[in-house]
């Protein structure tokens, strides 16, 4: 029989089994009890403290089954369903913990998969045959699952495991679509491209180069979902990002810069696509010196579809979290595969091969494997 969410289950072996007392088989000696003042009904404190000392043991009960108040419960506080959608108020914390682990992942992306993959229902397996509400296989447990809540119990139909072992494939896919994009294998916004990926596989959206045509049903299901569950996004979508900035101010990469299309969303001039703009493209001639930002070794440079002659300048860690720089659509790279380079030093030639309109470097920024606004970065912008 199915249980509501938020029911709390007593199980047989929980019962308490109340004594009775054996008054024996034999007929009891009838004795007239002795006499005695006459008894008074219950005076008006009985009705007003029995009450509540029926509730206390009630609640004592519950508490002894259920191990205690949450943490973070509060009087007057909701203690079974969340604002947000119906969801457990237990599993929203988990669910920002989770997409902490990347950018590219928010809490309502997690909430959204799962949804469509069971609609939040523990119970319901999913259409692989997987067990709890992300509905994880034997396999994939094996490999992403952990007991996060420190309960001693690791299992996909701990609701908390399995919200933090969603974060940990989906951000591992993540990293792997954005590398791919980042070398001009595959297009797309990161979004999109992760969860084609968790459907259909990293080698499909490789091999496709973009989401995959058998991947669109599961995105655009998910997608839909996303609005339902905004409120459980983080405030800071850039996941830390703006912090580390302080220490970590790039140079400008050509003389003037001149913006002729920042970070941002907007449809491209080619391709008609709208999609996020993963840098700033600054003009410039054809032929003008391209320059390292920061001291860094190169990590790629070479010829791709999109981005046409590209080098990524590996700079390094800042605060724990990786810092990367790009430059694209260059008519010429100076740079190979393992050089070090200084501020300053010359990558390559402002072009405008690939998927270019006209001479311009597109700078990117990717900080701990994702894409970030540049222009705070830059220790000036034009």
């Amino acid at each position: 029989m199915h249980t509501p969410r938020g029911a709390l289950r007593v199980s047989e072996e929980h019962a308490v089994d109340t004594p009775v007392r054996d008054t024996g088989s034999g007929a009891p000696t009838q004795t007239p009890p002795p006499p005695s003042p006459r008894r008074r009904g219950p005076g008006p404190v009985v009705f007003l403290v029995l009450p509540g000392l029926l509730t206390l043991s009630a609640v004592a009960g519950v508490l002894a089954l259920t191990g205690g108040l949450p943490d973070d419960w509060t009087p007057g506080g909701g203690t079974q369903q969340d604002a947000v959608a119906g969801v457990n108020d237990t599993y929203g914390p988990w669910l920002r913990k989770a997409a902490d682990a990347c950018s590219v992942v928010t809490p309502s992306v997690l909430a959204a998969q799962i949804d469509q993959l069971t609609g939040w229902d523990n119970a319901t397996a999913g259409a692989s045959g997987g067990q709890g509400i992300a509905a994880f296989t034997d396999a994939q447990w094996r490999t992403w699952g952990k007991d996060d809540d420190g309960n001693g119990t690791s299992s996909p139909g701990d609701p908390a495991d399995a919200i933090m072992a969603l974060g940990r494939q989906d951000c591992s896919l993540a990293r792997k679509v954005t590398d791919l994009r980042t070398d001009g294998t595959v297009n797309g916004d990161l979004v999109d491209l992760t969860l084609a990926a968790y459907a259909v596989g990293t080698d499909a959206v490789e091999k496709a180069g973009r989401v995959p045509a058998d991947a669109t049903t599961y995105l655009t299901e998910v997608k839909a979902l996303f609005a339902k569950y905004a409120e459980f996004d983080r405030e800071d979508p850039s996941g830390g990002a703006a912090g580390a900035q302080a220490d970590a101010i790039l140079a400008p990469p050509v003389t003037t810069l001149t913006i002729t299309s920042p970070y941002g969303s907007r449809k491209h001039p080619l391709t008609g696509v709208t999609k996020l703009h993963t840098g700033v493209d600054f003009g410039a001639p054809q032929g003008a010196q391209v320059s390292a930002a920061r001291a860094g070794t190169v990590v790629f440079a070479a010829l791709t579809k999109a981005y046409g002659n590209r080098v990524v300048v590996d700079h390094g860690t800042i605060e724990g979290k990786r810092l990367q720089t790009t430059y694209s659509h260059l008519s010429r790279i100076d740079v190979t595969v393992g050089q070090g380079v200084q501020t300053g030093t010359p990558v390559g030639r402002v072009g405008s091969t690939g998927l270019s309109t006209g001479p311009h470097l597109h700078f990117e920024v990717i900080y701990d494997g994702y894409y970030t606004d540049p222009q705070p970065w830059l220790s000036s912008s034009g």
